[in-house]
C-alpha cells in the first residue's frame, strides 16, 4: 500500500468520500485496534475526542465499533481540544487516543489523528502498518472478548485544571479584557471557562456551533471578526483558536494580527533568558519567516527546521531534547506541558507576559520585523499532479534562479487539502511577487488543461 490513507496529521478529507467514509472509519478502527492490542497485554482503553463537525458523530460510531470489534475498550470524551487528548490517553492509561477533526477546514471535511499510549502523534512507520492491517483485513475478537464503550463526562474539566497549571501559582488575569474567537468548534467551552476562571474579562466569538459552521469567517484563518471585535470593544488582545484549539494566532489592541512566529519568539527569548530553554534552540518548519532565524541567531540562540507539520516538529524536539518549538500557522509546542500543539496553553503564556511585564499586546507581539513573505495556494482537482508538468517545473527554476543570493521559495503540496503552495521570501517585495505570481499562474494554467 502506498500511503493512501495517511497524510502529514492523520487520515483527512470530505466527508461521506474516500478516505472519510463510515466504512473507512470502521477499517480504521479495527486496524488501529488490532495493532494496539497486538503490542500490549491485560485490559485494553482508547479515548475519542472530536470537535463539533455533524460528521463527527458519523465517525464517533464507526470507529467505535470498529475497536470494539477487536477487543478494544472506548472511552467518548465528546467535544474537546485535540490537545486535551494527548493529554488524557496516558492520564487515562489507555493504548490509544483518537481526534476526529480536520483542524482548521470547513465543516464539509474531516478527519482522524492518532495518539500512542505516551501521547504523542504516531510516527509515519507505525501508520503505514496500521494502512497494511487495512489492507490486509483484520480478525475480530471473539464474542467473549468484544470491547465496550462508555462516556466520560469530565474529560475536558480534567485539561482545564491542566491548563491553568501551566501558569505561576497566583496569578490572576484581572482587568485583562480579552476576545477569545474558538472557530465554533471544539473548545468553545474550554477557552471561555479558562480565561473567566483566571479572572479575565472574556468576549466570545465563534462559541455557537451548529455542526456546519466550524471555522466559518472565525478562527485563527479568518481572524478579522475577531480583530473587528478587539478594537470595537477596546479589548486588550484577541486569541483566535482554530477548529480544534492546538493553534493559535494573536491580536493586539489595534486589531493587528500576529503569526506563530512572533509568539515563538517572545517565548524562546523569555525561557532562554529564565535558562528554561533546552539547548538553547526552537524547532520551527521550513515555513517560518527568516526574520525569525535571524532574531534567534542575534540572541545567540538556534532555530532548528523540519519539514511541515506539527508532528515533524515534535518528533525533532524529542530526538533533540528541546523543549520549544511549533509552526508559523499557530501550532505552539511545548513538551514541558504537552505532547501536542496547544492554542489555549500557548495563549496563556502569552498573558502570562503581559501580566508580568505590564507591556501592551503590540509591543510582544512584534519581537522581530518579519522579511516580506508571500504565500499562495492553489487548488487543483484530486489526482491531478501539476507540480509534475514540465512548464511547472521550468517555473520553478527559473524563480529559484531570480531569488539566489536575495532569498528563498518554497513549493509543496498540502497534506491536508487538494492545494499547492508557493511561498517566497525576498526583501525586494516587487520580485517576491514576480515570482510567486508567475508560479501560481502556471500551475493554475496546467490544472485547468488537465481539467478540460
Amino acid at each position: 500500500m502506498n500511503r493512501k490513507l495517511f497524510g502529514t496529521d492523520g487520515v483527512r478529507g470530505t466527508a461521506n468520500t474516500f478516505p472519510m467514509s463510515a466504512e473507512m472509519a470502521l477499517m480504521l478502527g479495527a486496524a488501529v485496534g488490532r495493532y494496539f492490542r497486538n503490542e500490549h497485554h491485560g485490559v485494553h482503553r482508547v479515548v475519542i475526542g472530536k470537535d463539533t463537525r455533524l460528521s463527527g458523530y458519523m465517525f464517533e460510531n464507526a470507529l467505535t465499533a470498529g475497536l470494539t470489534s477487536t477487543g478494544m475498550n472506548v472511552l467518548l470524551l465528546g467535544p474537546v481540544p485535540t490537545p486535551a487528548v494527548g493529554l488524557l490517553t496516558p492520564s487515562m492509561r489507555a493504548d490509544l487516543g483518537i481526534m476526529i477533526s480536520a483542524s482548521h477546514n470547513p465543516a464539509h471535511d474531516n478527519g482522524i489523528k492518532f495518539f500512542g499510549p505516551d501521547g504523542f502523534k504516531l510516527s509515519d512507520a507505525v501508520e503505514a502498518e496500521i494502512e497494511k492491517l487495512v489492507e490486509d483485513g483484520v480478525r475480530p475478537a471473539l464474542p467473549e472478548n468484544i470491547g465496550r464503550a462508555r462516556r466520560v463526562d469530565d474529560g475536558r474539566f480534567r485539561y482545564q485544571e491542566r491548563v491553568k497549571s501551566t501558569l505561576p501559582q497566583g496569578l490572576r488575569l484581572d482587568g485583562i479584557r480579552v476576545v477569545v474567537d474558538c472557530a465554533n468548534g471544539a473548545a468553545y467551552r474550554t477557552a471561555p471557562e479558562v480565561l473567566w476562571e483566571l479572572g479575565a474579562d472574556v468576549i466570545e466569538v465563534g462559541t455557537e456551533p451548529n455542526g456546519l459552521n466550524i471555522n466559518a469567517d472565525c478562527g485563527s484563518t479568518r481572524p478579522e471578526r475577531a480583530a473587528a471585535t478587539v478594537v470595537e470593544q477596546g479589548a486588550h488582545v484577541g486569541l483566535c483558536l482554530d477548529g480544534d484549539a492546538d493553534r493559535i494566532v494573536l491580536i493586539d489592541e489595534t486589531g493587528r494580527v500576529a503569526d506563530g512566529d512572533q509568539i515563538m519568539a517572545l517565548m524562546a527569548a523569555r525561557w532562554a533568558a529564565e535558562e528554561r530553554l533546552r539547548g538553547g534552540a526552537l524547532v520551527a518548519t521550513v515555513m517560518s519567516n527568516l526574520g525569525l532565524e535571524r532574531f534567534m541567531q542575534s540572541h545567540g540562540l538556534r532555530l532548528e527546521r523540519t519539514k511541515v507539520g506539527d508532528r515533524y516538529v515534535v518528533e525533532a524536539m524529542r530526538r533533540g531534547g528541546w523543549n520549544l518549538g511549533g509552526e508559523q500557522s499557530g501550532h505552539i509546542v511545548m513538551t514541558d506541558y504537552a505532547t501536542t500543539g496547544d492554542g489555549l496553553m500557548a495563549g496563556l503564556q502569552f498573558l502570562c507576559e503581559m501580566v508580568r511585564t505590564g507591556q501592551p499586546a503590540s509591543e510582544l507581539t512584534r519581537s522581530f520585523e518579519p522579511v516580506p513573505q508571500m504565500l499562495k495556494n492553489v487548488r487543483y482537482a484530486r489526482g491531478e499532479a501539476p507540480l509534475e508538468a514540465a512548464s511547472v517545473k521550468s517555473a520553478i527554476a527559473a524563480a529559484e534562479a531570480e531569488l539566489t543570493g536575495r532569498g528563498r521559495l518554497l513549493i509543496r503540496k498540502s497534506g491536508t487539502e487538494p492545494l499547492i503552495r508557493v511561498m517566497a521570501e525576498c526583501e525586494d517585495e516587487g520580485l517576491l511577487s514576480s515570482v510567486v505570481d508567475g508560479i501560481v499562474a502556471e500551475v493554475n494554467a496546467v490544472s485547468r488543461s488537465v481539467s478540460a
